[in-house]
């Protein structure tokens, strides 16, 4: 168990790098039957940006089969001019933003991967990540594969290029069959798009219409900023093909027993408040959070302000309940870049105050209830803590909508080794003290489980994983898909040093 003293002195790693939410995972879009697919895919990109920042690419594919493509780092915005678009033409095209999990940043692990084969072109955006890649890759690279990237993706296509079955949906099969974790493909080629959810599907895909063109997308968001219509989601386990034939679905088999398992930090953090995913609203989901947070954890106070955007809805659910008024104490700026100077120490907790401020007129003498989804490191909820404190505050208690993140994901999410995430070596008192918050309480995993419609979980509070549809491994521990070779993963991983900056498991 570490000493408060000792995590204190954690903050000067923040210095090389600040604390950031779990990073998101990425987000994947197609579109099949339109004469402008690409423009399509670039607005419906935009509809994803949340899910990843890093870089953004985009495929096209015209009636004879040759693809053209342009990747680029940054925003989608910033990576798309007028006159690359021009030479992305055809009916057919799919997309990506990327935040790294597996491989690190840099273009040369930008998505969709494109590979030629004796078979035709062949595109693949992956959103996901595999906990056996290192050891399939290994394999191959010893059999005389060679790799140019560091995405556990381009392990995907090496097993697609070696399947000798003359479909497309049974090579994706094979090479699906050796594989553990997380996966959610969009795959093209010239015979039309394929879109496929790993067993447990724990990553969202959507299937939407536009006219006679199909659309497939990582989440309803995306869909409604191109005003495609929703027609369902795509099952865990299910690979849907659309190409000049209509639409078919099949069924993964080589795990014809696995249980859907979505995770569960999608209705948290990551998914867009205004899309639905897993059959639920994730702003109806974060709501009832709230609400839930209020009946567990509602203390003397006397106001309620979220942490913004990302604790809005679950502070507008506490003060539902609770009954406490609702208030916007911080105000977020939505003008900060990628990057920016940072003075050496003249101002403490700059960059905080550069993309929160406070209102004292809200704030001045008067008992906070902070309402943010999730801690990691901590320094960011302390930093916050002593940003309501100077602007007046006289007590501030902080309440998370989320359990305590004690455990790394290996599904495709970037959090720190378990070393770097203050809740797996620390109590919530210690915790409290830590961030210097008057009081701190987070949702509980039963709470959890019950805001999100999966019923009771067990009179323990953590759920099971055979009894429960969503995944909390996060939260508990308890991980589903490749759980043995994860167990590897952490035993190595207890041994590595903390870092200073704050990187996913490299799996």
């Amino acid at each position: 168990m570490h000493s408060v003293s000792w995590l204190i002195g954690q903050v000067e790693l923040d210095v090389a790098g600040p604390e950031r939410h779990p990073g998101c995972v990425c987000g994947v879009f197609g579109v099949w039957g339109h004469s402008e697919a690409a423009k399509l895919t670039y607005l419906g990109l935009h509809g994803l940006q949340h899910r990843g920042q890093e870089s953004a690419g985009i495929v096209a594919m015209d009636e004879s089969g040759r693809s053209a493509r342009h990747l680029g780092e940054g925003l989608v915005a910033d990576v798309f001019s007028p006159a690359e678009m021009s030479r992305l033409v055809g009916g057919q095209a799919i997309g990506h933003v990327r935040y790294s999990t597996t491989g690190g940043s840099g273009l040369q692990n930008a998505q969709p991967l494109t590979v030629e084969t004796l078979r035709g072109s062949l595109s693949l955006a992956h959103n996901g990540n595999l906990v056996n890649a290192h050891t399939i890759r290994a394999d191959l690279e010893h059999q005389g594969s060679i790799f140019q990237a560091h995405t556990d993706t381009e392990v995907l296509v090496h097993l697609l290029a070696r399947s000798r079955a003359p479909r497309m949906e049974d090579r994706l099969r094979e090479a699906l069959a050796q594989v553990q974790g997380a996966y959610t493909l969009i795959l093209m080629h010239s015979g039309g798009l394929v879109g496929v959810r790993d067993p447990s599907g724990f990553r969202p895909l959507v299937l939407g219409r536009l006219g006679d063109a199909y659309v497939l997308a990582s989440e309803t968001s995306a869909l409604a900023l191109i005003e495609a219509t929703f027609v369902r989601e795509i099952e865990a386990g299910e690979i849907i093909s659309i190409g000049a034939h209509g639409l078919t679905s099949e069924r993964l088999v080589h795990e014809p027993d696995a249980v859907a398992r979505a995770c569960v930090f999608e209705l948290v953090y990551f998914a867009r408040p205004d899309s639905q995913i897993f059959e639920r609203s994730v702003y109806e989901s974060r709501y009832e959070m709230g609400r839930q947070l209020a009946r567990e954890a509602t203390p003397d106070a006397d106001i309620v302000i979220p942490v913004p955007d990302s604790g809005l809805a679950a502070a507008l659910g506490f003060s539902e309940e609770s009954g406490l008024p609702f208030r916007h104490g911080l105000i977020r700026s939505h003008y900060v870049g990628r990057t920016f100077i940072e003075p050496e120490q003249s101002i403490r907790h700059f960059g905080v105050r550069l993309k929160l401020s406070a209102v004292r007129a809200v704030l001045e003498n008067r008992r906070i209830v902070v309402i943010d989804d999730s801690v990691v490191r901590g320094t960011t909820s302390r930093k916050i803590v002593g940003l309501l404190r100077s602007a007046g505050a006289r007590e501030v208690h902080m309440r998370i909508s989320s359990p305590p993140t004690r455990f790394p994901c290996f599904y495709g999410i970037d959090t720190p080794t378990t070393r770097e995430l203050i809740a797996s070596s620390n109590s919530v008192d210690e915790i409290r003290d830590f961030i210097t918050a008057d009081s701190l309480a987070y949702l509980s995993t039963k709470g959890l489980h019950h805001s999100v419609g999966d019923g009771d979980v067990g009179c323990s509070g953590t759920a099971n994983p055979d009894q429960t549809r969503f995944c909390d491994a996060c939260f508990t521990g308890a991980y589903s898909s490749g759980a043995d070779t994860i167990r590897q993963r952490l035993e190595v991983l207890q041994t590595e040093a903390p870092r200073g900056r704050t990187h996913g498991p490299k799996t």
